[in-house]
């Protein structure tokens, strides 16, 4: 699967990356029909601590899966939108079985 991962006003460190990739190459367990994924990072100017968003979109055939968290840290952000990810996708999942 092809991964993107932008990070929007500052630079993700490799560790970070890395941890996205694994989380997100996850996902084809789940639904293998995924041809890839955009992840973007950014920090909210809030002045709350959760100010790290993950937005994660999955390409698949028709439509795609988005999922956009916020939390205190990006892998905290990153597991909230794979959660989140992963039930949309199990939802498609069955809603093709049952055509």
């Amino acid at each position: 699967m092809n991964i993107n991962i932008s990070s929007v006003h500052f630079k993700a460190d490799q560790k970070l990356e890395d941890f996205i990739n694994d989380k997100v190459e996850k996902l084809d367990k789940v639904y293998d029909n995924i041809l890839g994924a955009e992840v973007t990072l950014k920090v909210e100017n809030t002045e709350k601590p959760e100010n790290k968003t993950s937005e994660i979109r999955m390409k698949i055939r028709g439509n795609d899966a988005l999922a956009s968290k916020t939390a205190k840290s990006f892998e905290e952000a990153v597991d909230l939108s794979v959660d989140a990810l992963k039930k949309q996708l199990m939802k498609i999942k069955e809603k093709e079985r049952g055509n």
